[in-house]
């Protein structure tokens, strides 16, 4: 398969979610977002992720937010949904919906009701790969406290059940086992604050969250990243030390708070959360808006 032919490839937004004042979801001003990424250099979007919410979702907003992504998305624009659920079965069932939406893959999480062993992490990505589509795997063991190890990626890579990995853990060392392990596992940053790290590692994507607010200079920050030029990463890195005081936000457990509030300060819609989210406390917010007004005074958008 080519790199073209790739959908997960490049840098793909975990998309905020516009919420109305009722705490409606806006659909139309989600589209806008999705059109916003798209022409300001992004290559795809990764609807119903942890940052869109989509625990807070019904069934009916899951799936219209995954159709309004495909419908709002130009021509060559990707669209990667999440489909984490409790269960197997409903894990598959929005791979199918996302399939029959129109989306080119998934990210998945593996099962996380409790700290599952090897045999049910395996299982669960067998019957979701049913489906079809190409599956991103979705390491986050800090929240799901299920752990895709280098040596589990590959059991799961080997089988044919997944394309490529988020990885979320932060331990950079990791991209270097996977490698050796299943080399032909697309590595994709998971946390805005390693992306050099992960890019001089070899990372092929970023499923991010910043874009949302500054999508042009953190696209061009990954082209740098990754591009394997010396010349490259020595002009990233000025630009990742400026960015990195707010891109490390994305680590922290108020991160949907911190990256909306960025949003409506960078001239965005952010807006609220659903609860249980409530909103950031004034010592919190002052700082996210801190980091956020230094990176705008030096120009990034």
């Amino acid at each position: 398969m080519s790199a073209s032919a790739r959908p997960w490839h490049g840098v793909s937004v975990a998309t905020a979610l516009p919420l109305n004042d009722d705490l409606s979801v806006d659909y139309d001003g989600f589209a806008d977002h999705v059109r916003f990424l798209a022409d300001n250099g992004c290559h795809g979007v990764t609807p119903n992720g942890s940052l869109g919410e989509y625990q807070t979702l019904s069934d009916e907003e899951r799936a219209r937010v995954v159709r309004t992504a495909v419908e709002a998305s130009p021509e060559g624009f990707h669209v990667m949904p999440g489909v984490a659920a409790y269960g197997a079965p409903q894990a598959r069932g929005w791979a199918e919906q996302a399939a029959e939406a129109g989306a080119a893959s998934v990210l998945l999480l593996p099962p996380n009701t409790y700290r599952a062993d090897r045999q049910a992490v395996v299982d669960h990505y067998r019957e979701v790969a049913r489906v079809g589509l190409p599956i991103v795997a979705y390491n986050n063991p800090v929240d799901t406290k299920v752990d895709l190890t280098p040596d589990l990626l590959a059991e799961l890579h080997g089988e044919g059940l997944i394309v490529a990995v988020k990885e979320f853990t932060g331990d950079v060392r990791r991209a270097y086992e996977i490698r050796e392990l299943a080399p032909d596992l697309d590595l994709l940053v998971g946390s805005d604050d390693v992306l050099l790290e992960l890019g001089l590692a070899g990372a092929v994507g970023w499923i991010a969250g910043y874009p949302n607010a500054i999508p042009k200079s953190t696209v061009e920050l990954y082209r740098l990243a990754t591009s394997g030029d010396p010349d490259d990463i020595a002009r990233a890195l000025p630009i990742y030390r400026d960015l990195h005081p707010l891109l490390r936000w994305d680590f922290r457990t108020e991160f949907v708070q911190s990256i909306k509030l960025s949003m409506d300060l960078a001239g965005r819609r952010g807006g609220v959360c659903r609860p249980p989210r409530s909103p950031l406390s004034p010592e919190v917010a002052a700082l996210v808006t801190r980091d956020t007004k230094a990176v705008l005074a030096k120009g990034y958008r």
